[in-house]
């Protein structure tokens, strides 16, 4: 094969057994790699109703075609399991330098079953594998473990490892690589620290084959050339600011900076939590993915105060929203620490930004006090945030109930409404009250609230490639169906979204971006045809729809908090408006094929070559 390695790696954690199996080929070939493989076993290996904890979870690892090539942004990789967070799946992805050493050993999959009667890592040294003991490694931070495992195997390997929130079940816990890299969404690290799996090491020296080297140069030419040309006429904001710097600015403009757990859509302060704030007092240097020609990593040092000193990379956009005009703090010290701490304990900084936002809103309205909490939880503390972070990591105190995410928190209280969710997990830093696609979106996302499943603000705030009315709801499930058909292709090839907003989205080939058929055929050799990678994509979102409603999800879960489908903002841009979701649901569940409760149809499960078992029950029991 070229493009992918042709290797499965499963480990039983129960038994300790560590084997490798050919890929299928023409499973490589429909589902493409990453998060397309990570669907294909899932739905092979896990039971939808399995407890996301137990044993019976599986953690799958996998790369794409593209992953370790030199493919601009090729240095992406999917985990995907049974979500802790919200029951449904979720498939998390990471970009760094981890990613393509993992290929580089020789597999395109990691399966991970069971879980170890004591802590363990893996070690995988090209296509050698073996169980380690990690007793003397659990309870570390990140970069500690980090250090250690890079000591006592290889100082050139990559780590990709739990933090001390994975070890103690913080249910939004990360797995984190190349210490400041996360795979963050949805509790994978949770999902590792069940199965006492400290961390993943990797060293390889097995080269990615291309199938047609002459015709990748000419492809990499022409379009490393435009990524050259564009940053010369227009220098990328993303490179000299990143996410932080581009989308603060564009969402305040807008009206969708969702500020005070989205009871507004702009924030006062958002200048001082902006990206180009960030670059004047604390940048370091940029930093950037394997392969990657638009370096948006931020490498940042915080010196003041003292209680907020530290070093890392970040924060970037989602961060800042989350830790910062969600919780109406301003104080951007304060946020870049907390974001330290979510890396160097292993913790989704947007979910934890949003649940600290649901509790300052219960503390704000008197739900809670401070007999819950010890001490208030007042808007705008930015020492209370990093306060409440590390206490979350480590379950203390009241960090232990902010563990469970901002659902579980609004619900103990008696106000599951508080909770910005969808499918109990946080939405991203776009107000859909002002992006309608937006909306729709983060509503039928596999994974729960996800702006990286279709980022309808390409085309409902810049117009990439197309302009599209942002308050019009009328079209956006054709849209959002495409893009996410789009999205799902992109995760499966191992390049990163950036890939399709750097100037090369061609209007002419709608939402998909220039060179990415290009660039697949050039290294695997496959003959894609276009409507062969648009078929996949949609492959890949049916098959991970397939999970969902064998695991009991329908249009039920399909939907929004309350405060975004009934309640306006009162001022600002984006005033007067609520997400017309009912609408677009139907619109989009007849683009997709699927019966109006959003179960995919006997005909295109066929279409797609999708079968479920009894599949008259499986549509009989929805009805």
């Amino acid at each position: 094969m070229f493009g992918w390695q042709g290797k499965t790696l499963k480990v039983d954690l129960s038994s300790g057994r560590i084997h490798s199996e050919p890929l299928d080929p023409s499973a490589a070939r429909d589902y493409v790699g990453g998060r397309g493989l990570g669907i294909y076993f899932l739905n092979r290996l896990v039971d939808p109703h399995c407890d996301p904890l137990s044993p019976e979870n599986v953690l799958i690892m996998t790369t794409g075609p593209l992953t370790g090539t030199t493919t601009p942004t090729g240095g992406r990789y999917m985990i995907t399991t049974k979500s802790p967070l919200t029951g449904s799946l979720t498939c998390s992805n990471s970009g760094g330098r981890f990613p393509r050493e993992f290929k580089l050993c020789g597999f395109d999959v990691l399966i991970i079953t069971g879980r170890a009667a004591r802590p363990a890592y893996l070690w995988i040294q090209d296509d050698r594998a073996e169980l380690r003991p990690a007793t003397h490694l659990w309870g570390l931070e990140v970069p500690e473990t980090t250090d250690r495992l890079l000591a006592e195997t290889d100082p050139q390997a990559r780590v990709a490892c739990i933090g001390p929130a994975g070890e103690r079940g913080v249910l939004f816990a990360c797995l984190m690589n190349d210490r400041d890299r996360a795979a963050g969404r949805g509790g994978v690290g949770t999902v590792m620290g069940s199965k006492n799996l400290k961390a993943v090491v990797v060293r390889g020296s097995t080269k990615v084959q291309v199938a047609d080297r002459e015709g990748f140069d000419q492809i990499q030419k022409r379009v490393m050339g435009r990524f050259r040309e564009a940053a010369k006429a227009h220098p990328s904001p993303l490179s000299q600011h990143g996410t932080l710097g581009v989308m603060v600015p564009l969402t305040q403009k807008h009206g969708v900076l969702p500020t005070k757990n989205y009871q507004r859509g702009t924030f006062d302060g958002w200048q001082a939590i902006s990206g180009q704030t960030l670059t004047e007092k604390y940048l370091e240097k940029t930093s950037a993915c394997w392969a990657c020609p638009i370096a948006c990593g931020r490498v940042t040092r915080v010196t003041e105060p003292p209680e907020f000193a530290g070093a890392g990379e970040g924060p970037e956009f989602e961060t800042g929203f989350a830790l910062g005009s969600m919780c109406m703090v301003d104080d951007l010290a304060a946020i870049t620490k907390a974001n330290y701490l979510c890396n160097e304990l292993g913790i989704d900084t947007m979910t934890m930004g949003v649940t600290i936002a649901c509790a300052m809103e219960l503390f704000d309205r008197g739900i809670i006090d401070e007999t819950q909490t010890g001490k208030p939880v007042r808007w705008g503390d930015g020492s209370r945030l990093v306060e409440l972070t590390r206490m979350t990591g480590l379950r203390e105190g009241f960090g232990d109930q902010l563990a469970e995410g901002s659902y579980r928190l609004a619900a103990r209280y008696g106000h599951p409404e508080l909770a910005m969710v969808t499918k109990k997990m946080e939405l991203a830093g776009y107000d859909p009250r002002g992006l309608q696609g937006m909306g729709l979106a983060y509503a039928t996302s596999p994974i729960g609230a996800s702006h990286c499943r279709a980022h309808m603000g390409y085309t409902e705030m810049v117009g990439i490639p197309k302009p599209s009315d942002r308050h019009a709801w009328q079209g956006k499930g054709s849209l959002v169906k495409r893009w996410q058909d789009v999205f799902s292709l992109i995760d499966a090839t191992g390049i990163c979204i950036m890939f399709s907003i750097r100037n090369l989205l061609r209007q002419d080939l709608d939402i998909l971006p220039d060179g990415i058929l290009e660039y697949l055929n050039a290294v695997t050799g496959a003959g894609y045809t276009l409507e062969e990678l648009t078929r996949a994509g949609e492959r890949i979102l049916n098959a991970e729809r397939l999970f969902m409603v064998r695991a009991g999800f329908d249009r039920r879960q399909d939907t929004l908090p309350l405060r975004l489908l009934r309640e306006p903002q009162a001022e600002g841009p984006s005033a007067n408006r609520v997400v017309e979701l009912d609408n677009m649901l139907d619109e989009y569940y007849q683009c997709r094929g699927w019966t109006p409760q959003g179960i995919p149809t006997h005909a295109k499960l066929e279409e797609l070559g999708l079968q479920t078992p009894d599949r008259e029950a499986f549509h009989e029991n929805r009805s």
